[in-house]
């Protein structure tokens, strides 16, 4: 019966759901051809947005989370191995699909949940790290092993006992974004959101010429015309607002 149940959570785990989610609600290119062609919740932000990109991210959580879960409460018996083991066929379901020909996604949303259902106190805390770091870097791979540093030490310290999952998932998570640290160490790694700004970039404001053409009382001088207000959509894009892969 535990294998049945390990094979089930394997599937369901490579179920595509970012194909699935854009292919029902979107109507752009697919996922695997575009973007960085990978099968995350982060390629499809990166084309359609978050508003499917929520979505995706939700259900390849639940991948993870839902069969770890369910393993801990049919089987209470068998002890951290077995929701462990059930934890590890969900994170290779989604990275290497049956239905895929084995090309899936990096496995970090999926990681997340497993690991939520087990120690949810130190995934939550990753998770509010992921999100920070993504924010003020913009690159989803920076967050991810930022992330995977923070759960592993989070859970040394306050769940030992699941400190070995924590080290397996996070070194799995590593082997996916090999590609990633790469392009990191080459400082070819680009952004796929905007991160956050703390202080306004030259361009957002006026130029030297916009402040020389004004009066001494701030005002234009007559005969000049009024100094054009810079939008953001006319400053030329930058190289750093790229996509990711």
């Amino acid at each position: 019966m535990t294998v049945l149940y390990l094979a089930l959570a394997y599937l369901l785990a490579a179920v595509p759901f970012a194909i699935v989610v854009t292919t029902l609600f979107g109507e752009g290119p697919d996922v695997r051809a575009s973007g960085s062609g990978n099968i995350g919740a982060t390629n499809v932000k990166r084309l359609y947005g978050w508003e499917l990109a929520l979505p995706v991210l939700l259900l390849d959580v639940g991948k993870g989370f839902v069969p770890v879960m369910g393993a801990q409460l049919l089987w209470p018996e068998l002890g951290l191995w077995w929701p462990a083991i059930v934890a590890a066929s969900a994170f290779l379901g989604h990275c290497y699909p049956v239905f895929l020909e084995f090309r899936g996604g990096k496995g970090v949303a999926t990681g997340a949940g497993a690991m939520l259902a087990v120690t949810p106190g130190p995934t939550a805390l990753a998770a509010l790290t992921w999100a920070v770091v993504l924010g003020l870097t913009g690159r989803s791979s920076v967050a991810a092993l930022t992330a995977c540093l923070m759960l592993v030490g989070v859970v040394w310290w306050l769940d030992p006992a699941m400190l070995v999952v924590a080290l397996v998932l996070g070194l799995g998570i590593a082997w996916t974004h090999l590609s990633n640290i790469q392009r990191l160490l080459k400082g070819q790694e680009a952004q796929v959101v905007r991160p956050v700004r703390w202080r306004r970039h030259p361009d957002d404001g006026p130029t030297v010429d916009d402040v020389l053409a004004q009066g001494p009382s701030g005002m234009v001088e007559a005969g000049e015309a009024w100094p054009q207000v810079r939008d953001e959509a006319s400053v030329p894009a930058r190289a750093d607002d790229a996509g990711e892969e």
